[in-house]
């Protein structure tokens, strides 16, 4: 009786679920979400309240020193200082832990659907791709998309709502200096979105070598006693070496690139704090 709900489930939820669209992998956690977006929300617009808190706490030891307060208005403030961060360190801790949660799910959702498109394929078909080929597809292309999803929607709070809620502070406090510092940003997101082209051909270039790598090891395993047997294992040897030094290479090169620009674009972003030293002096 399981055995045959399993199956009308799974196959109502295979009927809504299109496998090669990827906002399918995020409506099918949509709750997973919605607690994402809550505590996100919590804790990105409670990032504020850390500044506002020290700001308020330096003023009220100022009146201290100046007569104007005493301990019991400093112990209020601490009071709702310590309060207001437990609140924002919780709801990070649940906003991580359930993107993390969403994204071993997709992961699993995804090697799912992929292992069962291999099952159901031909020896012919699977042959013709390459066993290197579904290797990558399955241990490397899997996690990088479940980890790029991962990023996409950690960066919608952590940058995108955060980074609204900062600029708003700045523009509340002193507007010309919050406009003159984000003249930087939008320059590194169009270097970014510039430099993006260079940084996908030399990771498709190391997933391509990887899946040239996965398929001589596999051969080399496997055919092992034959290339003994004739005489062609320092041959094949030889071969393998040269696979592996060239998936070294594109692996270099892939990390080069990719290690490389992010320090430029923080650097760019953060020049506008060169206004901040002038305005203050």
């Amino acid at each position: 009786m399981s055995d045959k709900y399993d199956r009308k489930n799974a196959g109502s939820e295979k009927q809504k679920f299109e496998a090669d669209h990827v906002i399918s992998y995020f409506k099918m956690e949509w709750k997973v979400l919605l607690a994402v977006t809550v505590s996100g929300l919590i804790y990105n617009l409670g990032l504020l309240a850390g500044p506002w808190f020290e700001g308020k706490m330096a003023g009220c030891l100022v009146d201290i020193l100046g007569g104007r307060a005493g301990f019991p208005d400093m112990g209020k403030l601490v009071a709702a200082y310590v309060i207001a961060i437990a609140v924002v360190q919780s709801s990070r801790y649940i906003k991580r832990f359930y993107v993390r949660r969403f994204a071993n799910n997709v992961n699993r959702r995804m090697k799912h659907v992929l292992y069962d498109s291999l099952v159901h394929k031909s020896r012919a078909e699977l042959e013709e791709e390459g066993a290197g080929n579904v290797m990558t597809k399955a241990i490397l292309d899997v996690d990088d998309c479940a980890e790029g999803m991962r990023k996409f929607t950690t960066e919608i709070f952590d940058t995108g709502v955060a980074l609204l809620a900062y600029a708003g502070m700045l523009l509340f406090y002193d507007w010309r200096l919050a406009l003159l510092s984000m003249l930087f940003p939008p320059v590194s997101y169009f270097l970014a979105e510039k430099m993006k082209g260079i940084v996908q051909r030399t990771g498709a270039a190391y997933k391509e070598q990887s899946g040239i790598l996965s398929a001589a090891t596999l051969d080399r395993a496997s055919n092992a006693v034959t290339y003994r047997v004739y005489g062609c294992e320092q041959e094949r040897k030889n071969a393998y070496e040269k696979n592996l030094s060239a998936y070294e290479k594109s692996a270099v090169r892939a990390n080069i690139w990719s290690a490389a620009f992010p320090p430029i674009y923080r650097v760019i972003s953060m020049a506008g704090v060169i206004f901040i030293f002038i305005f203050w002096r």
